[in-house]
C-alpha cells in the first residue's frame, strides 16, 4: 500500500486517524517510523479515538506537533480537527473551535475539512452512535463556510456522501485486519482540478492492496 501511495506521487496525504490500537508510546514510535516512509512532504494527521486513549495525544503532539493542522497549498485550504476525547469512543468538535475553523475557510480556495469521527451515518455501521455529537452544528458550518470536501475515518468503512455539493469521503482501513463485512482495505485517492468558469472537477476513486483504482464518484462543484 505504502507503493501505491509512493507510485502516485501525491500533492499531498491526509490521514484521519486510529493511528494506533491504546495511544501507547511504543505504538507511536512504530507509526512514526512508517508514515516516514511516505514520500510527501505534505502531510495532514488528525488523531482518532484510539490515539488519544491512555493520554497519548501527548505523544501526537510530540511527533506531529499539532492536532489542528491547516495547510495552504496555492488555491486549495486543508484544516484539521481533533474530534476525539480521551478515553471516549465519542466524538465532539466544540464551539470553541468553530470560530477559527470559519476563519480559516474565510478565502475563495477549495476548501477540505479533516476529521476522525463521522459527520453523518454510514452504511455498515452499526447503531449510529459513531457519528460527531454535535454533527449538526458542525455540518451547518462547513455549508456556511462552502466546503468542498470532508474526510472522515474511524469506523473503517470507505463511503461518499454528496450532500449540498459538499463531498463527505469515509476512509476505510489502510493496513488495519479489522474490516467490516466483504469490505477489504483501500485508501481514497482524491483527484480536484480547476475547470472551466472557476468549478472544480472532483474524482474519487478507491485504491486497493493490488494497485487498482475503482472509480466511486465524479462531479462538478
Amino acid at each position: 500500500m505504502l507503493e501505491n501511495i509512493n507510485r502516485l506521487n501525491p500533492d499531498i496525504v491526509v490521514i484521519t486517524g486510529d493511528l494506533t490500537e491504546n495511544g501507547f508510546s511504543a505504538e507511536y514510535d512504530g507509526v512514526k517510523k512508517f508514515i516516514d516512509r511516505i514520500e510527501c512532504k505534505d502531510r495532514v494527521l488528525v488523531p482518532g479515538n484510539h490515539d488519544s486513549k491512555n493520554a497519548g495525544y501527548l505523544h501526537f503532539e510530540d511527533l506531529f506537533e499539532n492536532r489542528f493542522p491547516t495547510r495552504n497549498m496555492g488555491n486549495v485550504t486543508v484544516v484539521g480537527a481533533d474530534s476525539s476525547q480521551p478515553d471516549l469512543d465519542e466524538g465532539h468538535l466544540g464551539r470553541e473551535n468553530y470560530g477559527w475553523i470559519k476563519e480559516a475557510f474565510s478565502g475563495e480556495n477549495f476548501k477540505v475539512f479533516a476529521l476522525h469521527h463521522h459527520l453523518v451515518p454510514i452504511p455498515l455501521a452499526g447503531r449510529e452512535n459513531t457519528v460527531l455529537v454535535d454533527a449538526g452544528d458542525v455540518l451547518d458550518l462547513l455549508n456556511r463556510c462552502k466546503v468542498n470536501l470532508v474526510l472522515c475515518g474511524h469506523c473503517h468503512i470507505p463511503h461518499v456522501w454528496n450532500l449540498n455539493n459538499m463531498l463527505v469521503v469515509n476512509a476505510g482501513t489502510f493496513c488495519s485486519s479489522k474490516t467490516r463485512g466483504k469490505t477489504t482495505q483501500c485508501f481514497n485517492l482524491i483527484q480536484a482540478e480547476n475547470g472551466e468558469n472557476k468549478n472544480w472537477n472532483v474524482r474519487v476513486s478507491r485504491v486497493f492492496p493490488q494497485g487498482n483504482l475503482e472509480l466511486v464518484t465524479e462531479t462538478v462543484m
